[in-house]
């Protein structure tokens, strides 16, 4: 029997899509599976999940964790809570101006890796040496910015729902630009289109599209359109309602709805 499965790595964490071709995993057990860091032990939090065509290359978990596996996880998180304060005591003595995030063992202790924030970029080659001194594996130090970590720890947007980067967004959404703002209408004020990671919303990215289609059958601000209520100029716009409203000779206001 194989079905979908939802799992986490860290509770509250990013969800992720696997087979369960055993049949046997349920909400709670945990499995374990492979990715790019090796084998890791992972939560189930939802079974019987439906096929989205967002999922591609769903890959099988290796097997539900057995008692060893949990164990070792346990111990690895320990461990790893452990790494953290000594590679930020490392960070420190070399002067290096980053903040580590996480830390975290893969199942063998194959490989540990640490995230960090920084502004600037860091050359942590000595930093990695010494922490391979120390652990006897491999070590990764990955430098994440504020989108990422907001995408991993998620949060409640402006609009009330859980951030769309956590949810359900699994490109690149480095590439929003002010234009999109501004093509949408909306208000250029920080507080209004910048997400809980302090940058601009993702949604003006994904959006833009339906946006830019809408605007396509819209007149211009200011263009002077002949109506059935007499000719005026194009004072405002509603993309989403593909509407606009002109402003008569005599001062009045009337709505043009495109789709009537």
């Amino acid at each position: 029997m194989t079905r979908l499965i939802n799992v986490t790595l860290k509770d509250g964490g990013r969800e992720f899509v696997f087979n369960d071709t055993t049949g046997e995993a349920n909400v709670f057990d945990y499995v374990v599976i492979e990715n790019q860091n090796g084998f890791n032990v992972a939560k189930v939090v939802g079974v019987d999940v439906p096929m989205k065509p967002c999922y591609k290359d769903i890959t099988d978990i290796v097997r539900v964790a057995t008692k060893e596996d949990i164990n070792s996880y346990k111990k690895n998180l320990k461990s790893a809570e452990e790494a953290i304060v000594k590679a930020k005591e490392i960070a420190n003595n070399l002067g290096l101006n980053m903040t580590i995030t996480e830390a975290g063992f893969n199942l063998d202790r194959s490989q540990l890796q640490f995230l960090f924030l920084s502004d600037t970029r860091v050359d942590f080659r000595e930093m990695a040496k010494e922490l391979a001194s120390i652990y006897k594996t491999r070590i990764e130090l990955r430098q994440i910015g504020a989108r990422d970590k907001a995408k991993d720890i998620s949060g409640i947007g402006q609009c009330g729902c859980e951030l769309c980067c956590h949810r359900f967004l699994s490109d690149n959404m480095d590439a929003v630009s002010i234009s999109m703002a501004k093509n949408q209408n909306i208000s250029l004020n920080p507080s209004k289109i910048n997400g809980q990671c302090g940058r601009l919303l993702c949604c003006l990215k994904y959006e833009d599209d339906i946006y830019t289609e809408n605007r396509s059958k819209l007149p211009q601000i200011g263009d002077v359109i002949n109506t059935k209520q007499g000719k005026g100029e194009v004072i405002a716009l509603n993309i989403l309602k593909q509407s606009y409203v002109i402003k008569l000779d005599d001062e009045s206001l009337v709505e043009i709805d495109t789709n009537e």
